[in-house]
């Protein structure tokens, strides 16, 4: 009996360990990439505020390719696919998408579009808020007011939509976080714009005084 059992357990722990070798090939490669994604993205987000627009392009095309790479190595996987570095350097070139989007392309790259999961679509998409607040603080200290608004209205807009989405943190990882900090964040630029504008104001104020 004690012999049947153990050649039982021998079989089934011989073709366990198959698929974990497999799967730990296939988790190593998917680490390795998924920082290469997150590199280029990274990188990307760097430029778009230098506006050095056609590197980003180049970067993301580049990030696009990679990123079908993981999820085709994932595709067989799919709780490799679910772990936090994945999720993760998604979620980074998610936001470098909608970020090059917003900013020169004038549109936003869908859901259905961009080919990813919607975890780290959701999480890309609040993460952007604050790329978006340092455009618009950039905006509003060369005076740039109308621009900025622009952006701040898109901070809001994007806030407004997350927040309907009110499920538990288990169904969408991180999101209610991402949510208060895009209220704090779009609440602090909107009091900066409102002073350094009415400031901007009264500067006019003054010199149209003392040119009278």
């Amino acid at each position: 009996m004690v012999k049947g059992i153990s050649e039982v357990i021998e079989k089934d722990l011989e073709f366990i360990e198959s698929l974990l070798t497999i799967k730990d090939r296939v988790r190593e490669e998917a680490i390795r990439v998924s920082r290469e994604i997150t590199r280029l993205s990274t990188e990307a987000i760097r430029l778009v505020h230098l506006r050095r627009f056609s590197e980003v392009e180049k970067l993301l095309n580049e990030a696009s390719t990679v990123v079908k790479e993981l999820l085709e190595k994932l595709s067989d996987h799919p709780d490799l696919m679910y772990c936090g570095l994945i999720h993760s350097c998604l979620a980074e070139y998610v936001e470098a998408r909608i970020l090059l989007d917003l900013t020169y392309e004038r549109k936003l790259t869908s859901l259905r579009e961009l080919g990813v999961p919607y975890i780290p679509y959701l999480q890309g998409l609040g993460d952007v808020v604050g790329e978006l607040r340092r455009l618009a603080i950039d905006l509003i200290k060369t005076g740039s007011f109308s621009e900025a608004s622009l952006y701040i209205d898109i901070m809001e807009e994007i806030y407004q939509r997350l927040r309907k989405l009110s499920f538990p943190d288990a169904l969408t990882p991180g999101l209610r976080h991402k949510v208060d900090v895009a209220r704090r964040l779009i609440e602090d630029t909107k009091i900066l714009f409102i002073n350094a504008y009415n400031a901007s104001k009264l500067m006019e104020k003054l010199d149209l005084k003392s040119t009278s």
